[in-house]
């Protein structure tokens, strides 16, 4: 019998040693091809190759039996190789980038520990820290005796947002859901972010019911628009629930004027929801944080710290002003999860307030860079990222063949266009322009193919597609500003 407990004993250390030296060449690889090849220029931000050449490279099918570890380190290898470097400091495709060193520790005690964030009781020290930095962060958005909870992204984060304010209004909508109500209509500009339309009808109220506002030159909503728009929905005998105002639209970076439009939602008793996934992190900045002088008005306040603050992705917070709506709206009595008689407080019990039940206890990623950076740290990053869209205007406007959108953006995002060989001299009219946005993805993706840079871009309202770089990462420098815009015109040289 001792010989056999023996040899399973000595199996067992053989399989552990096997894992543990697997996890420590990963980690190797990790630091390699991940951490050191995003400060490394000279390294491609991206080896672009379609589906079916990854197909053919990789071998994505699964089988009866496993591999050994050279073949799964060979895979993890492939995996860095053919993956977009978004830590790469020419990395401007989306409003992300950036690789923060304390995020990717933070990342890997949650990974290890691997625990649902639901509870206290399971996860104690993950809650108490996501509680602390929600409460932290309420701070700068104003409210005084709100709350917080963490969410798996904007999207979700603005999805609460609109439950919470239907079940406000109408309470017993929780329960008998909306059979009986009159028709429910939202509101949000012509430039917000697509989850307004998309969470309408996810709960329900109807894609068409989310009504689109008329913006300004500048991407704003406009809150005589916005006034007009709710007393037709109210003479039409319909009921206006909730404005989505935004915080730093996706493409123009606008700020809306939160004070007018709090004006009106108080005026018709309209709950003021703020997206403020992009822009909310200018909240931590002394010079940039009247960006969002209003939103303190707001009932709720969606914010993305994986975004502007660099936090790993996923790492989005919803707040609500009034303290209890959270679990009013969410809560349900389940005896075999949120018992009555736990041994501490079970308001800690973060679950109760959401959704969905398995989740990851994001906000530990961001308390741990907060623990690290403070607010000044972040503040630097805020700042830094205004900076630098601040020289890339100046410099798109020493350059004679580019037109820039806004030459004073209120954000970070930097619009233009290039204007190749073929197209210089002509008058400057509709027609020009429309030419110039066929440009824009030809350049785009010769960029994407040599690897050397990734950019996105976007049409908006009557403008056609145009370049939008997002900056994000604070390890860019003007330099790489300026390697940008020497790229696009390399790349279109022959146009």
């Amino acid at each position: 019998m001792a010989s056999g407990n023996s040899n399973k004993c000595k199996v067992a250390t053989e399989a552990h040693d096997k894992e543990d030296a697997l996890l420590s060449d990963v980690f190797n690889l990790t630091m390699k091809m991940a951490v050191s090849a995003s400060r490394n220029r000279d390294n491609p931000v991206v080896r672009f190759k379609t589906p079916e050449v990854l197909e053919r490279e990789l071998n994505f099918g699964l089988s009866t039996d496993g591999v050994d570890n050279s073949e799964l380190l060979h895979i993890c290898e492939k995996v860095f190789e053919n993956s977009v470097l978004v830590g790469h400091p020419r990395f401007f495709n989306q409003q992300f980038a950036g690789l923060d060193s304390y995020g990717l520790a933070a990342n890997i005690v949650l990974d290890a520990l691997n625990v649902n964030g639901h509870t206290f009781e399971v996860a104690p020290v993950l809650t108490m820290t996501e509680l602390a930095v929600l409460k932290h962060m309420q701070k700068f958005v104003g409210y005084e005796d709100g709350e917080g909870v963490f969410c798996p992204g904007g999207t979700y984060s603005n999805m609460l947002a609109f439950n919470v304010a239907r079940i406000k209004r109408f309470p017993e909508s929780k329960a008998k859901g909306l059979y009986g109500l009159p028709k429910i209509v939202t509101f949000c500009s012509q430039q917000a972010h697509y989850s307004a339309q998309k969470n309408a009808a996810l709960l329900g109220y109807g894609e068409d019911s989310c009504v689109a506002v008329k913006c300004d030159s500048h991407g704003k909503m406009i809150p005589e628009e916005l006034e007009r728009k709710i007393v037709e929905t109210k003479n039409a005998g319909n009921v206006p629930l909730l404005v989505t105002a935004t915080a730093g639209t996706t493409v123009l970076g606008a700020f809306d004027p939160f004070n007018k439009i709090a004006d009106v939602c108080q005026k018709h008793g309209v709950w003021m929801h703020v997206d403020g996934a992009w822009g909310g992190s200018a909240l931590v900045s002394k010079k940039h944080r009247h960006l969002c002088a209003g939103v303190e008005r707001s009932d709720s306040f969606a914010w993305n710290p994986h975004k502007l603050l660099c936090a790993p992705v996923t790492c989005s917070a919803l707040f609500v002003k009034q303290k209890g709506l959270l679990n009013k709206s969410h809560s349900l009595h389940v005896p075999y999860l949120f018992q009555v008689g736990k041994p501490y407080d079970e308001s800690y019990d973060i679950g109760r307030k959401l959704v969905q039940c398995g989740r990851r206890s994001d906000g530990f990623k961001l308390w741990f860079m907060w623990k690290a950076k403070g607010d000044s740290g972040f503040e630097k990053v805020i700042d830094r990222a205004m900076d630098n869209a601040q020289h890339l205007i100046q410099a798109l406007k020493k350059r004679p063949n580019f037109r820039v959108l806004d030459d004073e953006p209120e954000f970070s995002n930097v619009t233009f266009w290039y204007i190749p060989p073929s197209l210089r001299g002509r008058d400057e009219n509709e027609e020009f322009y429309k030419d110039l946005a066929k440009i824009v993805p030809i350049i785009k993706h010769r960029m994407q193919k040599k690897g050397t840079v990734l950019v996105g871009f976007s049409p908006v309202a009557d403008r056609p597609t145009f370049f939008r770089m997002t900056c994000v990462n604070e390890k860019v420098s003007y330099e790489d500003m300026d390697f940008v815009l020497d790229e696009i015109e390399r790349c279109g040289a022959d146009l």
